[in-house]
């Protein structure tokens, strides 16, 4: 059984997930069940709401969304139920009867959608399907929260005496007022109310003339209120008729509330499932805000955690467009514990909350931030020490605390067990307190618990260093700018950096040095080759960047290259589809020339008939039969392929016309050219040099340069300038 301590929960900071995933909750019932969330007690629990969770998440992208959760509490109606001749007020029986109908929507969307929803429609089934309760108070109770007229035979024939006797006052008032308005015993404003009754406004000096009951005077005197004698017996009736409505409700409701006494349970039910949805609700919309999902949940004893976020410091960054960074953590059996080292404010304490958070949202039954890839077991257990927990009411220091705290770890521990230690051996003596807490590790690691502290303890790093199962890691840090990169490290301790981060703030050299050679020198170089270490590894990050950076380059190219080689493929293989589709044509066009021809010998229609109908026979043999989609999609594809090769025969074409242009312009440049004679200026198409022609033999012209002379063909030569005959 999972049992994981409110210290933990503290420590972690789950009450303040709790609280702000209350505020996504559109019920007080969900908003309660929010606050005193818990991580579930069993394996079973836990897969059941995780899944939960996720097909809620799914619903958003589902055609048909679940139906609204949204209800009041009725908690006090359930109070007077319980209450033996009580009688439960209108509002009451209005939340009720929005409880049990929003309650039975919900069974019927999940019965019908169970395979979409399994989880949510297993969590309806232990609740009962029953229209009694909506059908009885929409029976009694219309849609504005009142008592219908037809609720009782008994009430519809008091409401239409009621009726009446106000038709009866109404008329008989009616009749006074014209009455005595037109004697002119009445005010300007003629009539008003008092105590809901239609009264006349009778100037005061005629009072005495009106028969009536007085009810009442202005404040100066002026005018007197009167009812008229011709409604008093008509306003009796309706009092009476009235008191008797009053009794007749009263009597429904008490028979209501008695119908309803035996639903007590289910009421109960009905609305501890809604604020179950409406929890769901909250932990997907609270999801949202930091892109929470579902990782893999393994049954092997396993973290591997990808990408992984702390949720709180996560949304407060968003919010003020910070940047946050994540980590990546690994707990296995060759991997059980993490011992992260390095200097103070890089990111060691962060590290270790994200994962103790993480995990115990998720055993809430919650999302959380991080990569798909993930893989998360359960534990039974989780333990933490984390922060100072100094105590002044029971006079226990830092160390005395911890050290009750690590008796219950060692009384705990197991293989069931995460265990998070912040600063592990810190409040005594180094020396001693390091060596007790690398006893308490040892007893950890024996124990097979799985689990991570944060030190500088220099024997812990070493700890590490010797246990295959325990390894070192660090907070990345910049040794040169002295500033935390908040990346975690596996595989290397990380040096505190003492020395150096006290130099960046201020303290004199010499004082730095002066405390270097109190401390032993082994720690010191210990320390330094460290440090030495975590630079040479950051160099190596750097070249590692610069090499991912290229080879993604590279890939970018060869996708590029394979995209271009697979459209042209597939455009090979249309152009052949053409090609083949227009060799079947000639094919077919030949075979009627055969045809036409024996026709044309022999004047034969019957056999011209019989032939071209075998022809078109064996081409349709060879068809298969096309649905009109298939024959538009077809169509539409051949079209393209057709379109395509045309564009292609158009340059050809356009390519050789300009060829063809070219090949003229020349041919009529070489019959344009002039005849050269004896005695003219001529030089080379490609040189320079300007001879004079001595003579033509045998087909070549002799040049003359001066210093030699060259035999060309005549075609090779410009004229420069004709001979001066």
């Amino acid at each position: 059984m999972i049992n994981i301590s409110e210290k933990a929960l503290i420590d972690l900071e789950f009450p303040t997930i709790c609280s702000q995933l209350s505020e996504y909750c559109i019920t007080e019932k969900g908003k309660h069940k929010a606050i005193n969330l818990k991580p579930y007690k069993s394996y079973k629990s836990i897969y059941f709401h995780l899944h939960q969770t996720e097909e809620y998440k799914s619903s958003a992208l589902q055609e048909k969304p679940i139906p609204n959760h949204g209800f009041e509490s009725v908690d006090e109606a359930i109070k007077i139920l319980n209450i033996e001749g009580s009688v439960m007020e209108l509002n009451g029986f209005r939340k009720i009867l929005n409880l049990s109908d929003t309650t039975n929507i919900h069974i019927k969307f999940f019965e019908k959608h169970k395979g979409l929803y399994p989880n949510l429609f297993r969590s309806t089934q232990p609740i009962e399907y029953t229209t009694s309760i909506v059908d009885e108070i929409r029976r009694i109770v219309d849609k504005f929260g009142e008592i219908k007229n037809d609720a009782t035979p008994e009430l519809f024939r008091i409401r239409k005496t009621i009726n009446i006797a106000k038709g009866k006052i109404n008329s008989s008032f009616s009749k006074a007022l014209s009455k005595y308005s037109s004697y002119g015993y009445l005010d300007d404003i003629r009539e008003s109310v008092v105590d809901n009754v239609r009264v006349l406004a009778v100037t005061a000096m005629h009072k005495r003339k009106v028969k009536g009951s007085m009810l009442g005077s202005s404040k100066s005197g002026n005018i007197v209120y009167i009812q008229p004698e011709e409604t008093q017996q008509s306003e009796r009736e309706l009092n009476e008729a009235e008191y008797e409505e009053k009794e007749e409700i009263n009597r429904i409701l008490k028979a209501l509330t008695n119908f309803l006494r035996p639903y007590v349970e289910l009421l109960q039910q009905y609305q501890n499932y809604l604020s179950e949805v409406d929890l769901v609700s909250a932990k997907v919309k609270y999801a949202e805000l930091y892109e929470g999902l579902l990782p893999k949940i393994t049954t092997e004893k396993e973290i591997y955690l990808k990408d992984a976020f702390h949720p709180l410091l996560l949304i407060n960054h968003n919010k003020i467009g910070k940047k946050t960074y994540p980590q990546d953590i690994t707990l296995n059996e060759k991997q059980q514990i993490i011992v992260i080292s390095g200097p103070n404010a890089g990111g060691k304490s962060i590290t270790l909350k994200t994962i103790g958070l993480v995990q115990i949202m998720l055993q809430s039954g919650m999302l959380v931030p991080v990569h798909e890839y993930s893989r998360i077991c359960f534990f039974d257990k989780i333990l933490t020490d984390i922060g100072d927990n100094q105590s002044i009411e029971n006079h226990l220091s830092t160390y005395s605390y911890r050290l009750k705290n690590m008796r219950k770890f060692l009384k705990a521990c197991d293989d069931k067990t995460l265990f998070l230690i912040d600063e592990f051996g810190t409040g005594t003596d180094p020396e001693l307190g390091g060596a007790l807490a690398e006893t308490f590790l040892e007893v950890f690691h024996e124990n097979k618990a799985y689990g991570i502290i944060t030190t500088h303890y220099a024997n812990l790093k070493m700890m590490a260093n010797e246990n295959p199962e325990i390894v070192n890691a660090n907070m990345a840090f910049d040794s040169y700018t002295m500033e935390p990169l908040f990346e975690l490290k596996l595989g290397e301790a990380g040096s505190s950096f003492t020395f150096e981060v006290a130099q960046k703030n201020g303290i004199p050299y010499s004082l730095i040095n002066r405390a270097k050679k109190k401390v032993e020198r082994g720690k010191i170089r210990f320390d330094k080759s460290i440090a030495k270490l975590q630079m040479e590894r950051s160099k190596l990050a750097k070249t590692n960047s610069k090499l991912k950076s290229k080879t993604d380059e590279t890939q970018k190219e060869q996708e590029k290259l394979d995209e271009i080689n697979s459209k042209i493929q597939q455009k090979l293989e249309n152009y052949q589809e053409l090609y083949d589709s227009h060799q079947r044509m000639i094919g077919i066009g030949e075979k009627i020339d055969k045809i036409g021809l024996q026709y044309f010998n022999n004047k034969n229609k019957k056999q011209l008939y019989s032939n071209v109908l075998k022809v078109i026979e064996r081409e349709n043999s060879k068809r298969i039969k096309q649905t009109r989609k298939e024959e538009k999609i077809q169509r539409e594809k051949d079209k393209k392929i057709k379109e395509e090769a045309q564009k292609k025969v158009d340059k050809i074409r356009t390519k050789k016309k300009k060829e063809k242009s070219k090949q003229e312009n020349k041919n009529n440049e070489v019959k344009e050219r002039p005849k050269l004679n004896e005695g003219d200026s001529v030089r080379m198409q490609d040189g320079k040099a300007v001879g004079t022609i001595d003579k033509f033999e045998k087909g070549k012209v002799v040049v003359n340069y001066g210093v030699f002379t060259t035999s060309v063909s005549e075609e090779q030569l410009e004229l420069v300038k004709r001979a001066k005959k």
